[in-house]
């Protein structure tokens, strides 16, 4: 039988694309979104305002890290210590990473990609980057912090998707910008560096009211975006397929799945028309994004095995979904529905 060797290579596996995803993450808001003083959602969002409030005497990396550790109290009670410890390693990252990245980005390729495209262009794919990060975060288990840990506790007990509990606190976060002052500093197009006085500060200038509203209009159009690729991520990652196995070995098959992959397995019999012969099928289901694994097994077994795959739309139980919702709630729909 084949033997599934996942431990340390999948935490390995875990480890690297929360790494990938929170690298996308700050590098969306370092290139496209800070150079351009645009306000986000989220923590990374307050932690903009902060940042332009002070004139970047408080830098997002710190408050950003600050705000997530008292979050992070709240989750380690809540959530358990396993998503405790991957969301501590992807806040230390991304606090790092906002930190040090907007030293080390040349300002050649801010003017190249944020600031000569102009601030729409820069919000499309600020939200696009800072979205694939946040979705590939969640679905190894961790969280980029702030509105992601609100929004995964939220969800935990109402079926509600996580990027529609992201978007409404978003846009409170957005709208409340307009009442904090914004210090930017004057940057010069050609370079992408902030001009100099004479007597070596930055010049700098408060943001006027009227473009204030014209960067919440961008922040809403940001999270709106940012909030549709966080659910069109997770919603492929978590999408669950339906097999059909027939194989005359079912049993070293049905033993491999079920103590391997540890996923369920269900025998029906069958019988084959041509054939007249009574037979046994496997039905299984799991995650799409196991299913290469499962076919790689069934392979090693039976290079012969016959098999359906399809697509189903929803699966609850133990392993999959939960049907979430007010238990009280759920009790009284049944006693209503009996007395029909």
């Amino acid at each position: 039988m084949p033997t599934l060797k996942k431990s340390i290579w999948t935490l390995i596996k875990e480890y690297a694309l929360i790494t990938l995803g929170i690298l996308l993450y700050v590098t969306g808001w370092t290139i496209f979104l800070i150079p351009n003083n645009l306000v986000g959602g989220g923590v990374t969002g307050i932690s903009s305002i902060i940042q332009y409030a002070t004139g970047g005497f408080i830098s997002i990396g710190i408050s950003y890290f600050v705000l997530n550790a008292i979050l992070l109290l709240v989750a380690f009670f809540v959530l358990g210590t396993s998503f405790g410890g991957k969301t501590i390693y992807a806040i230390v990252a991304a606090s790092l990473g906002l930190s040090l990245l907007q030293r080390v980005i040349p300002s050649e390729i801010i003017v190249t990609l944020a600031l000569q495209n102009g601030k729409l262009m820069s919000t499309i794919m600020g939200g696009i980057m800072a979205g694939v990060g946040i979705g590939m975060s969640i679905s190894q288990g961790g969280s980029t912090g702030g509105t992601d840990i609100v929004a995964i506790i939220y969800t935990k007990y109402r079926n509600v998707s996580p990027g529609k509990v992201i978007l409404i606190l978003d846009v409170f976060i957005i709208c409340s910008s307009l009442f904090v002052p914004s210090i930017v500093n004057d940057i010069n197009p050609e370079t992408g560096k902030a001009l100099v006085g004479p007597d070596g500060n930055p010049v700098t200038h408060l943001m006027p009211f009227a473009e204030k509203i014209t960067t919440v209009v961008y922040g809403l159009i940001l999270v709106t975006v940012n909030s549709y690729v966080v659910d069109l991520y997770l919603s492929g990652q978590q999408q669950s397929v339906q097999l059909f196995i027939l194989s005359r070995k079912y049993r070293e098959i049905a033993d491999a799945i079920t103590q391997e992959l540890h996923r369920g397995v269900t025998v029906l019999n069958g019988k084959g028309w041509y054939t007249q012969q009574d037979t046994e099928v496997l039905m299984v289901l799991t995650r799409k994004s196991d299913l290469n694994l499962l076919l790689r097994y069934i392979k090693a077994i039976d290079s012969e095995a016959f098999l359906s795959v399809s697509s189903v739309s929803g699966v609850y139980g133990k392993g999959f979904d939960a049907i979430k919702g007010p238990v009280k709630k759920q009790k009284e729909i049944i006693k209503n529905t009996k007395s029909l």
